[in-house]
């Protein structure tokens, strides 16, 4: 029976008046690939800000593995595997590829003040293995021809690679992305589903925050919708993609006025 690694229970987030996130719930299993769809203004980066700690919520709760971690900062969250990634390539423009890479891996590295001021064996240790890590990272992904290319250089598809490396340099269970797709082309989008086929066989789990429906019914097991902060249905992506629901939460009822 598979395990689930990520659990959001209940979650709420209110901005004043608007309501964007309320009641929702949905697991990710170990291993597992799940797309979080919805139109325009459903909720969906929202509750990948609160559940990812850059949002605080108003209810509800996340649990990551055997711990209830509601609540908790960003960089709480990294350190103990639960990662995500932006609609923009969110990287050090003028550093190298390598560099970028390295500072995913900073929580690793990184144990305290005093270990890093004297540079004691344990941290030189941590280093190296890190050094390895990114090696690997950049061989497995596809980036070692611009290992020392500065960031801002890249053609926008190889800066979204970038931002998957970076995100699993620090050696995440869960990764979320958002939006990984966008802006890309045809091409672009399937070497993207490729990288994260390839994150995933590292027993990485996965939430996809994307509108390119192709995209997620071929990178996708189950498939979450949202609509108005809440779960409208979860499926497989053929279901979803005939769900009378999700048919008139993206395009409207039929008599509907333009």
């Amino acid at each position: 029976m598979s395990r689930q690694v990520l659990v959001v229970s209940g979650l709420g987030k209110s901005f004043g008046a608007l309501q964007a996130i309320s009641d929702l719930h949905f697991h990710v299993e170990d291993g597992e690939i799940v797309g979080l769809i919805g139109p325009n203004g459903a909720g969906k980066t929202t509750a990948i800000n609160l559940i990812s700690g850059r949002l605080k919520p108003d209810t509800g709760m996340v649990r990551l593995e055997d711990k209830v971690v509601t609540g908790f900062s960003t960089n709480s969250l990294v350190q103990r595997g639960l990662v995500r990634t932006f609609q923009s390539t969110a990287v050090y423009p003028e550093r190298s590829v390598w560099s970028n890479v390295l500072r995913g891996a900073f929580a690793e590295i990184y144990k305290g003040f005093w270990p890093a001021l004297v540079n004691t064996g344990a941290q030189k240790r941590r280093r190296d293995a890190a050094i390895v890590h990114v090696e690997t990272i950049l061989d497995e992904l596809g980036l070692q021809d611009v290992r020392d290319v500065p960031a801002q250089q890249l053609p926008y598809g190889r800066q979204k690679t970038l931002g998957l490396a970076i995100a699993i340099a620090s050696r995440p269970r869960v990764i979320l992305l958002d939006e990984p797709a966008a802006g890309l082309s045809a091409e672009e989008v399937d070497r993207v589903a490729d990288v994260i086929r390839r994150i995933n066989s590292r027993g990485v789990s996965v939430v996809v925050v994307d509108h390119n429906m192709r995209f997620i019914s071929g990178l996708c097991r189950r498939v979450v919708v949202l609509h108005h902060g809440r779960e409208l249905c979860t499926g497989k992506p053929a279901e979803i993609a005939a769900n009378p629901q999700v048919i008139e939460a993206y395009l409207g009822t039929v008599n509907e006025p333009a």
